[in-house]
C-alpha cells in the first residue's frame, strides 16, 4: 500500500487521493463540483483542503470531524 502521508506525497497526488476517496453517491470520481452541497451534504472538499495544502494529515481531519459523534 502506498503512503498517503503529507511527507510522502506532492500536492497533486494529495488532490488525486481526495478525489478518489470521495468517489461517491453520484457514481463518478469527485471533481469538487459541489453537488454534495446541493444535496445538503456540504462542501466536502473544503473539509480535506488542509490535507491537500499539506497542513494536516487525513487521520487528523477525520478524528476532529468525528469527535463530536463519538461517545
Amino acid at each position: 500500500m502506498q503512503s498517503i502521508l503529507i511527507k510522502d506525497t506532492p500536492r497533486e497526488q494529495r488532490e488525486a487521493i481526495v478525489r478518489r476517496a470521495l468517489w461517491g453517491d453520484c457514481g463518478t470520481e469527485c471533481e469538487f463540483c459541489s453537488g454534495c452541497d446541493n444535496l445538503g451534504g456540504g462542501r466536502i472538499e473544503s473539509l480535506y483542503q488542509p490535507y491537500i495544502d499539506g497542513e494536516k494529515e487525513i487521520a487528523e481531519i477525520n478524528a476532529a470531524y468525528s469527535a463530536p459523534f463519538v461517545r
